[in-house]
């Protein structure tokens, strides 16, 4: 994602500071530590999430630096003496992360990430960690309801107008991750390689003395290949204009407002009375996932999402923590009767039928017992960092996308479900 300094390190809260420097004063900062980020619970009607954010926190693990800007503003309001100070002035994480695969289905319980180093190297790491993990899955996961209810036809990402502007970046990768096919923000495609994609609005329309005029405009600009955006007026006129200014061969016309499953209809009949049996339909306006599948029996050929994506869909963060589970080799974990955590580094297998359906989320100590693997169950975890550097080929993002694909087709029928419900599998803890 883009950021405004080449530095990740202040991205984080306060008290991380705080702890290190008083885990360095009393020499607890040098215990080996695991921290491990999970999710206690999906967001309300939620079956399943989706990973997302993975290759984002291993980059900005890399550039997780205090340089001279960085140290200056620390001295100046004094968060951490001089003896952190130093100490955060050579920081390199120096030790292990292991974790879910971006697009890979996590469930409640599931070890999305885990990180192995000392104390002091880790814990500096949990904000970074939750903020692009928290956000990341909220939108891929809702992308990935949006895709599935889509069914096929394509997904255009907007919602740039619709949230900050670096997270508009990364809400279009994972709008991608999740099965969208392009995306409306430049940036996104600059840093990510993503196809973009845009005509024109209401204003280009509104620009000109006459619909007509700003038709023949666009099409003389982008050729008739070009999507119509027909509503700013009415759009029965609209269509008709379109196709007088375009021809028969017009690519697509745009509808982004109204009751768009009626109106698809009516635009179907009209251009096919008009000859454009070829011209697509593409329908946008506050569309989530509970309105795209509404739509599916409709002549749609493609949707523009945007505020809902953006949002999480009603969900905006995935709820996930970064617990600290082991120090030295001894499992720790937190009691209080609403927050509790299972202590120890914990690693998780899937069952499936020998039809790939997927049974259950197997959770189980790496150092206990350990669960017998049949053939066509799978480990999920993999490695990510090694010694603080990333591993050789870690899975690109078109990997991702696959692996949400065959993520979804694995799913008992009940668990791709809109409705609320219990998570698609269950969470079994063997130790």
């Amino acid at each position: 994602m883009v950021a405004t300094s080449p530095s990740t390190a202040l991205l984080t809260d306060h008290y991380e500071l705080t702890m290190l420097a008083a885990a360095l004063a009393d020499g607890t900062g040098d215990r080996t530590c695991v921290f491990e980020t999970f999710a206690r619970r999906l967001p309300d009607g939620r079956r399943y999430g989706v990973v997302g954010g993975t290759r984002r926190f291993i980059d900005a693990v890399a550039d997780f630096r205090f340089g001279d800007d960085e140290l200056r503003h620390l001295r100046a309001t004094k968060v951490v003496d001089e003896a952190t100070l130093g100490w955060l002035a050579d920081y390199r994480f120096a030790g292990d992360v292991d974790g879910y695969p971006e697009g890979e289905l996590y469930f409640p319980g599931s070890p999305i990430l885990t990180v192995t180093g000392t104390f002091a190297d880790a814990v500096v790491l949990e904000t970074l960690a939750l903020s692009i993990f928290n956000h990341d899955s909220a939108i891929v996961s809702a992308g990935a309801r949006m895709a599935s209810a889509a069914n096929g036809r394509p997904i255009i990402e907007m919602g740039s107008r619709r949230t900050h502007e670096h997270a508009a970046v990364a809400s279009a990768r994972a709008a991608f991750l999740a099965g969208f096919a392009t995306t409306s923000n430049l940036e996104a495609g600059r840093t990510f390689a993503i196809p973009t994609t845009g005509t024109c609005a209401h204003a280009f329309t509104l620009l000109h003395d006459t619909e007509k005029a700003a038709f023949e405009a666009q099409v003389a600009a982008l050729g008739p290949e070009t999507t119509l955006l027909v509503d700013t007026y009415d759009i029965t006129q609209g269509i008709a204009t379109a196709i007088e200014v375009a021809g028969t061969g017009l690519g697509a016309i745009r509808i982004d407002s109204g009751d768009v499953g009626v109106l698809a209809r009516q635009a179907r009949e009209q251009l096919d009375e008009l000859g454009a049996t070829q011209t697509r339909i593409v329908v946008s306006g506050d569309l989530d996932e509970y309105a795209i599948a509404a739509l599916r029996a409709e002549p749609v050929d493609a949707y523009g999402v945007g505020t809902s994506l953006v949002t999480g869909s009603g969900a905006p963060t995935a709820g996930m923590v970064y617990k600290l589970v082991e120090v030295a080799g001894r499992p720790v974990a937190k009691r209080s009767s609403s927050k509790e955590s299972r202590g120890g580094r914990k690693l998780a297998l899937r069952r499936h039928k020998p039809t790939g359906t997927a049974l259950e989320e197997v959770v189980y100590l790496a150092e206990g017992e350990q669960p017998e693997a049949g053939e066509h169950d799978r480990p999920l975890q993999i490695p990510l960092m090694r010694a603080g550097q990333p591993v050789a080929a870690l899975p690109t993002l078109e990997d991702g996308r696959q692996r949400v694909r065959q993520g979804l087709v694995s799913l008992p029928w009940e668990g791709l479900k809109l409705s609320a419900g219990e998570p698609a599998i269950p969470t079994v803890y063997l130790n």
